[in-house]
């Protein structure tokens, strides 16, 4: 999933529309669609990359880790899949904005992949708590310094 303003450039509109589902962030309708979608995609056996934060907060140097939204959690629980957290710890050193404002810089970013968090025994009331759990794992390895 993508922030729809993605679609505007036109370079980036053939990737994303390969492979992302486009979602306008304004409108609760878009949001409805692009999940449905993505049920849809894990039912047929895809795999799905969501940043469960739903936004880059730009603001803030060093960044800080974002509130997650439930539905990411709800989506698992709902189709019996697996999450896999992935903590990407220095990435934000090489890419600070867009590249326009600050650049950008060649290295070598930090990832770590968590063990899965199985869902199938998981109902829709324990989405939050879910949220929570990932949200402690890819905070507990994200370097700022």
């Amino acid at each position: 999933m993508g922030k729809e303003e993605l679609l505007r450039n036109p370079v980036l509109k053939i990737f994303f529309n390969t492979i992302d589902i486009p979602v306008n962030r304004e409108s609760k309708m878009s949001a409805f669609r692009a999940f449905k979608r993505a049920g849809d995609n894990l039912a047929q056996g895809m795999s799905l990359i969501i940043f469960p934060e739903g936004r880059i907060d730009a603001d803030n140097y060093p960044p800080e880790l974002l509130p997650f939204k439930n539905g990411p959690f709800r989506l698992a629980i709902d189709q019996n899949v697996p999450i896999v957290a992935v903590s990407i710890t220095n990435a934000w050193k090489y890419m600070w904005d867009d590249g326009a404002k600050f650049g950008t810089r060649p290295g070598i970013c930090d990832i770590y992949i968590h063990k899965p968090i199985f869902t199938q025994e998981m109902n829709a009331d324990a989405s939050d708590s879910l949220k929570d759990e990932v949200s402690r794992l890819i905070a507990s390895k994200m370097i700022t310094q």
